[in-house]
């Protein structure tokens, strides 16, 4: 492994992790991400010439914190943190709150998702913080501008800090206040890892795997909230199918065509068995029906034996408590497979009419995908291009350019 690819993995296990320690420590946002930054930096101009440290991560809080040290320095007004931040060990071992929840990355998704904040400037911090998403990658995942998003990361964290928000789980009796955040954080983190919204690779099975070890930390957290378990089930549901997503050439492989063989049967055993334990609370939420959907696929002995019918009303029943346009795309698609085509491009088609999904390259290449399935190749290549311009990753661009050729109208199309 080349030293630019130790730093590139170190970025993608490491970077929460020091940013919120950095953030607990010092209670400066902007200073723990810029000194993560600078931390970085140096690895890559260090690691070369010493090598790769046995313990990245240490290594990088380290070389954070020293910085962080250097910047406090020059602020007299700042006496009492440096104090507390030279502190800091340098085996990286973690600190517990009066909470008894020992991880960082736990406590910094409590504090950004504080009641005092917007439920959109919740998520957008916590994925800023503690993954390093970019403004840019954030902004497509909440189907927004850039401008707009990194305006509301500044007034997220201008309110923490005006408002002295404590950086901490808070006590038993208030966590149900900010169950529905951080469970939303955590999906969104999954979903980042699960299908990426930029880059080579469409899977980053970095984040996934932190997005499952936070949520198992959770349900530890909160044993009676069946909503939890319901989100760890549906991550293991998805999490199982990871080896089968991409080919060997890093081509996506949609769900009907995967080798079934690849899936994890033992992720999918204890996903379902999470799902159960969660059903048998008689409290449905919105994670324990999509987890019930993943369920049916990850259940069926192939794509042909799929209880669509069963999804479809699955889809309906998440529909009512989750009026997004996005579950209603996915029921479309559920409709399809159960009706007919005809079906679910009427409702893909009254989607697209709204508006309420511009932008968002899997509208149009749903619609290609029926419209292709009913004979009508030149409206289907049409919508393969419109897809194909706002598609971010390139596993997902080869995947549309494939069936776009497959239309035979793989021209330019209209000016």
């Amino acid at each position: 492994m080349t030293v630019e690819a130790a730093v590139a993995e170190a970025f993608r296990e490491e970077w929460g992790r020091v940013v919120a320690t950095l953030i607990r420590v010092t209670g400066d946002w902007d200073l723990a991400e810029e000194c993560a930054q600078e931390a970085f930096a140096l690895a890559l101009e260090r690691w070369p010439r010493d090598g790769v440290p046995r313990r990245p991560g240490a290594w990088l809080t380290t070389a954070a914190r020293n910085r962080a040290v250097d910047r406090l320095r020059r602020r007299t007004k700042e006496a009492a943190k440096l104090q507390e931040v030279a502190t800091l060990a340098d085996d990286h071992a973690p600190a517990r709150d009066d909470s008894g929840v020992p991880d960082d990355r736990l406590r910094l998704i409590f504090t950004c998702c504080h009641p005092a904040l917007p439920l959109e400037a919740r998520v957008a911090l916590t994925l800023r913080t503690l993954t390093g998403m970019t403004t840019a990658e954030i902004a497509r995942a909440f189907l927004v501008s850039e401008p707009t998003m990194a305006k509301r990361l500044v007034r997220a964290k201008s309110k923490i800090t005006n408002a002295g928000i404590p950086y901490r789980v808070p006590p038993a009796h208030l966590l149900p206040e900010r169950t529905g955040s951080v469970l939303a954080v955590l999906y969104l983190l999954f979903n980042e890892g699960y299908a990426a919204s930029a880059g080579a690779d469409l899977v980053r099975r970095d984040l996934c795997a932190e997005a499952v070890r936070l949520a198992r930390l959770l349900t530890r957290l909160m044993p009676d909230e069946p909503e939890a378990y319901g989100l760890l089930a549906l991550m293991l549901l998805h999490h199982s199918r990871r080896a089968a997503r991409v080919d060997a050439a890093g081509d996506l492989v949609t769900l009907e065509h995967q080798d079934r063989a690849k899936w994890d049967r033992g992720e999918i055993g204890e996903g379902v068995a999470v799902l159960e334990a969660a059903l048998r609370r008689d409290r449905p939420g919105p994670y324990q029906l999509q987890a019930a959907i993943a369920a049916c696929h990850a259940t069926a002995p192939d794509a042909a034996g799929t209880d669509w019918a069963r999804i479809t009303e699955l889809y309906r029943r998440l529909a009512r408590v989750v009026p997004s346009p996005v579950v209603r795309l996915n029921q479309a698609v559920a409709v399809a497979m159960a009706d007919g085509p005809e079906a679910g491009l009427e409702l893909v088609d009254a989607l697209r009419d709204s508006g309420e999904l511009a932008g968002y390259h899997l509208l149009p290449a749903t619609r290609a995908d029926l419209l292709r399935r009913l004979g009508r190749r030149p409206e289907a290549a049409a919508a393969y291009r419109e897809a194909l311009g706002l598609a971010s990753t390139e596993a997902e661009r080869r995947y549309l350019a494939e069936r776009l050729a497959g239309t035979g109208e793989d021209g330019p199309g209209e000016p």
